[in-house]
């Protein structure tokens, strides 16, 4: 559910990949200023943190509840034999 803050950093990430590139640059005039390895290292941090943060609240980190079944058995000795199953609660 809260794994879309994820998602936004990493896209927040590859926007300031792309603000990287001189077109980048012509549209955010202070960048060209700035160092292009700052801004790569702000750009994969930003990607990096995203796909943590996905993995952390994601889906993926959650275990999934099964039910226990367990074996009706009919007759007695080695000649019983398992008619069904039934939910353990």
């Amino acid at each position: 559910m809260k794994s879309w803050i994820g998602y936004l950093l990493a896209v927040l990430g590859l926007v300031v990949l792309g603000l990287n590139t001189k077109g980048g640059k012509k549209l955010v005039p202070f960048l060209e200023k700035v160092p292009s390895s700052s801004i790569l290292a702000v750009g994969l941090v930003l990607i990096v943190l995203g796909i943590i943060v996905v993995i952390v609240l994601g889906k993926g980190g959650k275990v999934k509840q099964v039910e226990k079944e367990v074996p009706i058995y009919k007759g007695e000795g080695k000649k019983r034999k398992i008619v069904g199953y039934k939910t353990e609660d």
